[in-house]
């Protein structure tokens, strides 16, 4: 299997979006695709031994788009080419609009008699005359208005129909039906009909929609502003340190293992590990942490972020695509073009859209003529049906909400990895919140330490060797911090064998000929050690909210230590502000039931689940997903698992809503859907806060487009003239077709005011 991301050229509404998706799927091999309209792409999975990209474009080409690969360097600028082709289209239909708008002008003013029945003394006669009428409208027609017909003529060539369908078939027989008044005027004479035509409304509804296309093109540009602020950031130069001498590179010479001096005031401008030096960084701009981490030899440093006032050295660790800026640039666009499941019901209606809106012009021209026997009133209604019809509106409504929620979750140190997860987010009604490095620090400190044979002959410094030699193994938080005490006891450590691991439980390993056990109270019981001895320590330790290990060795138990781990300064916060917002807040841990208690007293959290495995906890969290008691009107619980480690991958997949803390686990974060990048727990509030705002915006512009074409059309049908004796002049309805797609755009767009709110 292979992915791919393609560039779309050529598309005009959502039906169009829908025609290449079939195309695309069409071709053998290809296993999944997503067109999304607002993005203008397209991510397609496929079988690369059936399918390719030439295939596939050649795919799109015969369904009459165009396409091309996104550029493999995530960070690289727009090519020139690219910028020069969207000026193009932009000063191309600014032309046109004026050019348009200039005739239509004159043709209104010339329509003025007729459609007022009053004689204007100060408009020439000559703008009446039909022939002349002809000569102003026939360029708007075949020039202003190419791109209509054209895209209309292929889509029918291939079976399909989309908004140019509607707007080439309204204005064309606006057109025919004025050609065929001019040239034979008696023939509408004889049949009591005055023969008025109607140029104007072809040419002011192409110019009007093409304004409308215009202000839409410009304004769904900003959509990516996320994307290109966070491509912004990199640095263009380093300083790179080479055969002793200090030289300036281009980004793209940086190499890994290259050393680079940063000065102060400097932007970083790839990943890296400080080897020499001291410094703060300020890493707002890519993590959202607000305050300057400080930075000494190995501590990582990420390219984009902003030194101090100090200066250090770093060596190169990842460059170009590795980098951690292009993976949240990557992740942003890969969410930018997903769909969220609410569009589903968008993309159905689209689908039958254009045909139904054809069918029901159809029938408008049927009941007019066949009641009425007026064929001017017949064409009008029929015209205007066709005109006010948008399926761009509906296909607009949630991709372009979804590209700038994602684009705001980014600048606030929150990645979110698809529409699904951002849509889910909103619905969470318990929320699982790991202990160590999520609601602490994950960084704990050895506090005590006693050993049943005391201090004499250097019985507690032996003890401290023998156990910190084998949690130097372990990656767990815990092993770091011993290894960390006994390194500021000046213990040196020395060689292992059979070194094993037992998750949730404890390590051990032959040390010096000696077996160390380290762990749980309870697998040392298991193992039929008596952990009694120090058990009044341990208590005692537990209350106070600390973490307890024991070690024996050989089989008897020989010491004990406290382990504190201090809470994150935002964790009791975070957890009111949860509440406030009616979450159920649950407490998830592999530590023992009174340490759990402890903790969880201190940030308020009532649910605790105390003393559990690593392998216990998805269960836990399907467990919690059952619970439907609460919720009856739903088929399950919205259960979402906050973790960093290793041992939380399982439940983060196995929750509807995975929160990484993206100081954690590369594991840990793969299996997120969503990953606070700077570990503050702000960013699950503002993450189900965004969630809440983008639904809403997406709600919004659902009900302006359905209830838009909804009641529009009707009233193009003419379906108030039988009672008021009022019809939808095609121009009306023109502008108010140009202005929907508009209107849903600029909806989406106050998204880029969302603001936090702040927790207390």
């Amino acid at each position: 299997m292979d992915t791919l991301t393609l560039k779309l050229r050529g598309m005009s509404c959502a039906g169009c979006a829908n025609n290449i998706e079939k195309a695309i799927r069409s071709v053998p091999g290809v296993i999944d695709c997503n067109v999304n309209f607002g993005a203008e792409q397209a991510a397609i999975r496929y079988d690369r031994s059936l399918a390719d990209l030439e295939k596939i474009q050649t795919a799109i080409a015969a369904a009459g788009y165009s396409s091309y690969s996104l550029q493999e360097e995530l960070l690289s600028e727009e090519d020139d080419a690219e910028i020069a082709s969207r000026q193009a289209l932009q000063r191309e239909l600014f032309l046109k609009v004026i050019v348009g708008g200039v005739i239509s002008i004159f043709l209104f003013l010339g329509s003025l008699p007729m459609m007022t029945g009053l004689n204007f003394s100060l408009i020439p006669s000559f703008l009446q005359n039909p022939w002349v009428q002809l000569a102003l409208t026939t360029p708007v027609i075949f020039w202003c208005g190419r791109s209509f017909y054209r895209n209309g003529w292929k889509t029918l060539k291939r079976h399909t129909a989309t908004m140019d369908t509607l707007i080439a078939l309204g204005t064309s027989a606006a057109y025919i039906y004025s050609l065929f008044v001019t040239v034979f005027p008696k023939f509408f004479i004889a049949q009591g009909l005055i023969p008025h035509v109607y140029y104007e409304v072809a040419a002011i509804v192409i110019t009007l929609i093409l304004l409308g296309r215009l202000l839409e093109n410009r304004a769904r540009g900003q959509t990516s502003e996320a994307i290109r602020k966070l491509i912004g950031l990199q640095a263009r130069d380093a300083r790179v340190i080479r055969n002793g001498l200090e030289i300036d590179v281009p980004i793209a010479e940086v190499r890994i293992n290259d050393v680079i001096l940063v000065r102060p005031g400097e932007k970083i401008p790839v990943d890296g590990e400080v080897i020499a030096g001291a410094s703060t960084v300020d890493e707002a701009m890519v993590t959202g942490e607000s305050l300057p981490v400080k930075k000494q030899p190995g501590d990582e440093v990420i390219g984009a972020t902003i030194n101090g006032a100090g200066a250090f050295q770093f060596r190169v660790t990842r460059v170009g695509n590795d980098t951690f800026l292009a993976q949240i640039v990557k992740l942003v666009q890969q969410a930018q073009g997903s769909k969220a499941p609410i569009q589903r019901l968008a993309d159905q209606v689209t689908g039958w859209f254009v045909p139904a809106v054809i069918a029901i012009a159809i029938a408008t021209f049927v009941i007019w003529f066949n009641f009425t026997g007026n064929l001017t009133l017949a064409t009008m209604t029929t015209v205007g049906v066709l005109i006010i019809a948008c399926p761009c509106a509906l296909g607009l409504a949630t991709p372009t909400s979804v590209m700038v929620g994602t684009g705001k979750g980014a600048e606030n140190g929150i990645l979110i990895k698809g529409a699904d997860s951002l849509e889910l987010a909103h619905k969470i009604q318990t929320i699982v919140l790991d202990k160590t490095g999520t609601l602490t620090q994950g960084k704990p400190t050895v506090t005590d330490f006693v050993t049943v044979n005391g201090t004499a002959n250097g019985n507690e410094i032996k003890l401290l060797q023998l156990a910190a030699t084998v949690e130097r193994n372990s990656e767990h938080p815990l092993a770091e911090a011993v290894v960390k005490y006994a390194q500021s006891q000046e213990v040196s450590l020395t060689e292992v064998k059979n070194f094993q691991a037992n998750a949730g439980s404890g390590v051990q390993a032959v040390v010096s000929n000696q077996l160390v056990q380290i762990g749980t109270q309870r697998w040392l019981t298991e193992l039929g050690i008596n952990t009694m001895t120090l058990q009044q320590y341990k208590d005692a330790w537990e209350t106070a909210g600390k973490t307890v290990i024991l070690i024996a060795v050989d089989g008897e138990l020989q010491g004990i230590m406290g382990i504190a781990d201090a809470l994150k300064p935002s964790s009791t916060a975070v957890v009111k502000a949860l509440q406030k917002l009616g979450l159920e807040v649950v407490m998830l841990t592999g530590d023992n039931r009174k340490t759990a208690d402890a903790i969880a007293a201190e940030v308020g959290i009532q649910r605790i689940f105390a003393e559990v495995r690593p392998d216990q906890k998805a269960a836990i969290i399907q467990s919690l997903q059952g619970e439907i008691e609460r919720f009856p009107n739903s088929k399950s619980k919205i259960v979402a698992m906050v973790g960093d480690g290793i041992n939380d991958a399982p439940a983060l997949a196995q929750a509807d809503v995975g929160i990484a803390i993206g100081t954690g686990t590369d594991v840990a974060i793969a299996a997120s859907d969503i990953t606070l990048i700077s570990g503050d727990l702000q960013g699950i509030v503002t993450a189900i806060q965004l969630s809440h705002a983008t639904i809403n915006n997406i709600k919004q512009n659902l009900f302006f487009a359905f209830i838009y074409n909804v009641i529009g059309i009707p009233i193009a049908a003419g379906i108030l003239f039988p009672i008021f004796g009022w019809l939808l002049n095609p121009i009306i309805a023109g502008a108010a077709m140009a202005l929907s797609s508009l209107s849903v755009v600029s909806n989406a767009l106050r998204l880029r005011k969302f603001q936090p709110k702040a927790i207390s």
